[in-house]
């Protein structure tokens, strides 16, 4: 009788012990409390490895490929879904969640890659500073030197919301014209930051930066306000140009060959439950992808933009490398729009 306490006390102990790990980007951030239940109630512990922007956390999945670092994958977007495909990282997963799950967002029919959140990429403004100047009226202005220098974006090669705002671009000028658009930007004196944090905390001039337009979110005027204890009644920013922001879709995968692939289901489960989509909102500021997940009233800061862009994940698979490679050779190698095109495979 001794023996078999000891083994079920042993096998208890064991499953307590069991860790589940998750990969993701360096925003991820959910309420500790939430995560303090799951590992109640699954009796796994939660290991969270951030790996950088959403492009470097899903370069780093597929360097591991075949000996993953993680059980599962979070953050990759549209932008980047169609390589974390095609690598073959990734192994189907039909979560009893998906019935909650808003249609449109259901952008991977094998199940690979299941929606968390969404959301737009947008150009974002300080109030203050044009408070007595006047603002881009349409995006070609941004291209002009008096506003040109007042931009950071981030590069597509490194960041989601840079290859994002790319794409945007791409779609707004056309496959000939967003080339002459960068290049007057690169010319006029735009400011390229590796990622988010450091286009906003650092250069914009809202955290005493010298930009005072920086591509972000739409829902970054809202956050400002949660964040702002009571000082800001208003957001003290802005968004600017609604045909420039990009519908980006969040995914979560179970990455092939997983330690734990029962503990790898149960928390994807748990990413797309109830209580962790209305958490979502105020921790990543993304909207939730469940149809019956409530937003919070500060959200009403961040509506929805009419007429933003929605790429096809098919499109971006086929062409992101090429955008990537030509935006680079103008913006950072200083060649001409021209000399690029005449390149084109």
């Amino acid at each position: 009788m001794r023996k078999v306490l000891a083994l079920f006390f042993l096998l208890a102990f064991g499953l307590a012990q069991q860790e589940v790990t998750l990969l993701t980007h360096q925003s991820f951030s959910l309420d500790k409390n939430l995560i303090a239940q799951f590992e109640r109630e699954t009796g796994l512990k939660l290991r969270i490895l951030k790996a950088g922007d959403a492009g470097e956390t899903l370069n780093r999945a597929i360097l591991t490929k075949g000996a993953p670092i993680a059980d599962v994958l979070y953050g990759f977007d549209n932008t980047f879904l169609s390589r974390a495909l095609e690598a073959d990282i990734l192994v189907p997963y039909r979560s009893p969640e998906i019935r909650n799950l808003k249609a449109t967002l259901l952008l991977d029919p094998t199940f690979r890659a299941l929606p968390v959140d969404y959301g737009w990429v947008s150009l974002n403004y300080d109030k203050a500073f044009f408070k007595d100047r006047p603002l881009p009226k349409v995006p070609q202005d941004l291209a002009r030197p008096e506003y040109a220098r007042l931009l950071v974006v981030q590069n597509p090669a490194t960041s989601s919301p840079g290859l994002a705002f790319l794409m945007a671009t791409v779609a707004r000028f056309g496959e000939d014209g967003y080339l002459d658009f960068w290049a007057r930007l690169r010319d006029g004196g735009v400011r390229v930051a590796k990622g988010w944090s450091e286009a906003y905390y650092t250069h914009f001039t809202l955290y005493k930066g010298d930009r005072p337009l920086v591509v972000s979110y739409t829902t970054s005027p809202a956050a400002e306000v949660y964040y702002s204890e009571g000082r800001y009644q208003e957001p003290p920013t802005g968004n600017l140009f609604p045909e420039l922001a990009f519908f980006q879709v969040e995914f979560v995968g179970i990455l092939k060959g997983a330690k734990n692939p029962e503990g790898a289901r149960k928390l994807v489960d748990w990413l797309l439950s109830r209580p962790v989509q209305e958490n979502l909102p105020t921790e990543m500021w993304m909207y939730p992808a469940r149809r019956d997940a409530r937003l919070p009233q500060v959200f009403r800061f961040a509506p929805e933009p009419l007429g933003s862009v929605r790429m096809d994940p098919k499109a971006i698979g086929a062409n992101r490398e090429r955008w990537i490679e030509e935006w680079t050779k103008v913006v950072l190698q200083g060649q001409s729009p021209e000399a690029v095109r005449r390149g084109r495979r």
